[in-house]
């Protein structure tokens, strides 16, 4: 099977097969940046929010990921024994766990599943490196257009050619930490993009109703989907 942006069913079997199931409440942490890195994660249920907090006590949000993601995954095959990043569900979440060492011993002896996870890797490593150009590229406004059109290649409803509905509820503080900007920022510029009738917003839901629009804004460069998404 060729791995684009989910895992390989045989993968996702290997966690339900050996992993222990994890329950976590709404807004707990799964770990925290600077922990020491001993388990990965895999996603059964939820909604789990991936950041890192910077120096001056700002959140960057990397991730928000759902169902069958994997989070965790950076210390796989590798030295690094402390979290880089923090976890939170962000709403009851179900999770399937399986200790580094462990999860390292099956997938070399499985090679076909080793490659698959490789391939899976290769494309979250083209994710963030699109996510950061964007962020130090575009600027503000830029780092806003940007994370609305991933927003709707992950959790966009299609309604016509121009049109998006991203089935997700955001509040502006999370589009903020999104962006790494301030949220007195990112509420000027929904408005303004709201007075423009490019996006719409009704009780936390956002549609976008020009995404060319947006990414012309950007010079766009036409990403694989699995790529320019935010999950």
């Amino acid at each position: 099977m060729t791995l684009i942006n989910s895992l390989p069913v045989d993968f996702y079997r290997l966690f339900e097969e050996h992993g222990l199931l994890l329950k976590v409440d709404k807004g707990s942490r799964i770990f925290q940046e600077g922990e020491s890195a001993g388990d990965i994660f895999l996603i059964k249920n939820g909604s789990v929010q991936i950041s890192k907090e910077t120096e001056s006590g700002k959140e960057l949000t990397f991730r928000i990921c759902g169902k069958k993601n994997i989070i965790g995954e950076c210390t796989l095959f590798s030295p690094l024994t402390m979290h880089s990043t923090s976890a939170k569900a962000i709403v009851q979440t179900e999770l399937l766990t399986i200790s580094k060492d462990s999860l390292e011993m099956m997938l070399t002896q499985q090679p076909s599943l080793m490659i698959d996870y490789l391939r899976w890797l290769q494309n979250e490593n083209l994710k963030n490196q699109s996510l950061l150009r964007d962020l130090i590229l575009h600027g503000k406004k830029g780092a806003l257009y940007s994370t609305l059109i991933r927003l709707s290649n992950t959790y966009g409803e299609v309604i016509d050619e121009k049109k998006v509905f991203i089935n997700y509820s955001l509040t502006n503080t999370d589009i903020a930490n999104l962006c790494s900007t301030s949220r007195e920022m990112i509420n000027r510029m929904l408005n303004d993009l709201k007075k423009q009738k490019i996006i719409s917003f009704d009780k936390g839901y956002i549609t976008v109703l020009d995404l060319p629009y947006l990414k012309n804004e950007i010079c766009c460069e036409n990403c694989p989907a699995s790529v320019c998404r935010i999950d």
